[in-house]
């Protein structure tokens, strides 16, 4: 067991696994006034810092700035809405993971559990190696090590010691829940795989061969996995109920995220061509496509599913868009390498 975990229940420090010492200051967040609106919280890897947008205004209303760490990247909401977990690898991946990862290895990540109304860190942990999100699963957090020997770590929800560690496969990057929560997914980058785990007993129910490069498994309303495939530049579906792949999208270009829209649509972002494309759920057709601007990364949609939100690394910017007409409505200045996002309403 490679890992070194060190725990920060906020003020008090919790040893975690391994040899503890670390002579960097741990990561934390620098809190704003209490959020009483429906949020889109937008993570700036490169300015280190949270735009938090008011959604009735689409206008920025508060910045969660990140003290002693660098390049935050993905972050989640737990199911209650109190918390988020923001990730901290350490690494900049804005370039792409398929060739990012093999350098990064040997880069400290950490883990922040916030608080989803001001921001303010409860607790924080350390590892060895870079971490791409953190998860709640159940009663537990779990994140990811990427690693040639890949792992992933479950963690106390309230402290964030480590529980228990499992194996994956080579530089598990994002660590998703299918909709109905019974499967954990880890996609593995570098062995071009997603490992399946029982979100309950954690066992490794199965492992999924993908195409080159998977950075994600994007849960749909439907039960199905989308995983965006970067080297390849393609999409696999995979049933979270019988565990099988259904089919393939060839996309053509390098896809950051996938997600199933409220009205039954698969979007993916084009990274490379600064856009987003619609695709039908049940076939690989293509529906069609709306331009945000360059570096087109995460996507979100608001609680009431009309309105989406695109990301926008190279731009350091967030789209708005509308989600029955496909027009954009709006485009927010955030800082700097937006990437991860997460909508939490009030």
């Amino acid at each position: 067991m490679r890992c070194t975990v060190r725990a920060l229940l906020i003020p008090l420090l919790l040893v975690g696994c391994g040899d503890t010492t670390h002579d960097e200051e741990p990561p934390e967040t620098i809190g704003i006034e209490r959020i009483t609106f429906d949020a889109l919280f937008v993570v700036n890897g490169a300015s280190d810092s949270v735009s938090v947008i008011d959604a009735s205004t689409n206008e920025v209303a508060g910045t969660i700035e990140l003290a002693h760490g660098r390049f935050p990247h993905h972050l989640n909401l737990s199911p209650d809405k109190a918390e988020l977990l923001l990730a901290v690898p350490g690494a900049d991946f804005s370039g792409g993971h398929a060739n990012g990862h093999g350098g990064h290895g040997g880069v400290p990540g950490a883990l922040l559990r916030l608080d989803a109304t001001t921001g303010e860190t409860l607790a924080v942990a350390q590892f060895e190696a870079p971490n791409h999100n953190g998860l709640f699963v159940g009663g537990e957090v779990w994140t990811s090590q990427m690693v040639v020997d890949g792992e992933v770590l479950v963690l106390d929800s309230a402290t964030l010691e480590l529980r228990e560690v499992l194996a994956a496969g080579a530089y598990p990057a994002e660590v998703t829940l299918s909709s109905d929560g019974k499967y954990a997914f880890a996609a593995n980058t570098f062995s071009y795989d997603v490992t399946v785990y029982d979100a309950v007993t954690r066992a490794i129910v199965k492992t999924i061969p993908v195409g080159q490069a998977p950075v994600g498994a994007w849960a749909g309303s439907n039960n199905v996995m989308y995983v965006d495939n970067e080297r390849t530049k393609d999409l696999t579906a995979i049933d979270a109920t019988t565990l099988e792949v259904v089919r393939t999208y060839p996309l053509g270009f390098t896809p950051a995220m996938a997600a199933m829209s409220p009205d039954g649509e698969v979007w993916v972002t084009d990274t490379d061509n600064g856009m987003v494309v619609f695709y039908a759920v049940d076939s690989d057709v293509k529906l069609g496509q709306v331009a945000t601007a360059a570096g087109a990364h995460a996507i979100a949609f608001s609680t009431d599913g009309t309105a989406a939100y695109i990301s926008n690394q190279e731009a350091g910017s967030v789209t708005v868009i509308d989600v029955a007409s496909h027009a954009v409505t709006k485009t927010i200045p955030v800082g700097e390498k937006p990437n991860g996002m997460v909508f939490r309403p009030r």
